[in-house]
């Protein structure tokens, strides 16, 4: 298929602050007809035609009514992150447009952060960092800065979790013998 024989798909930009990533730009092009925010708004009655699709990166472009008016072949909306709460799916729907998203694409390298931020902290992991560029001479007088434990084993954290992040987080803590406290919100 040629370029202008696959399916159009709107993206805000490519590269910069708010567009596309140049990575993933090479992966759509294999499918899609890229079409920037900016060529749809000085061509809309040529380019409304071939939007078959918007691709939704980092919650741009923004979806609003006037924009579903114009894209009457729009079919999907494909949103590149797990939530879609910046989507009004109920308008989005009652054009008779579908909304996809990854909903679990993130969960477990969340969970690693998650664990992550735990241990450095139990470490004090930073302020160690901070140290460590200081320069040995600064290390004179200073008092032993770790955790007045030897390590983490049978502690208890506590955390507030959304999603599905937990499942990876609840198999970590295994791996470390440590108690956590949470609410998980789904």
């Amino acid at each position: 298929m040629t370029e202008e024989e696959l399916p159009g798909v709107l993206i805000l930009d490519i590269g910069g602050t708010h567009g596309v990533l140049e990575d993933l730009v090479a992966l759509l092009k294999k499918h899609f007809h890229l079409i920037t925010m900016k060529e749809f708004l000085g061509n809309k009655e040529e380019m409304s035609k071939k939007i078959q699709s918007i691709f939704v990166f980092e919650c741009r472009p923004t979806i609003d009514r006037e924009l579903l008016q114009s894209l009457p072949n729009l079919k999907v909306i494909g949103n590149s992150g797990v939530g879609v709460d910046h989507l009004d799916l109920k308008m989005i729907s009652s054009f008779g447009v579908k909304v996809t998203n990854t909903p679990h694409a993130v969960a477990d390298p969340t969970a690693d952060i998650g664990m992550a931020l735990m241990l450095a902290s139990a470490r004090r992991l930073v302020e160690g960092n901070v140290l460590n560029f200081l320069g040995p001479s600064y290390f004179f007088g200073i008092p032993h800065f770790c955790c007045d434990r030897d390590d983490i084993s049978e502690s208890i954290f506590g955390m507030l979790l959304q999603g599905k992040t937990f499942r990876g987080l609840s198999f970590q803590r295994h791996y470390f013998c440590v108690s956590l406290l949470f609410r998980a919100t789904v």
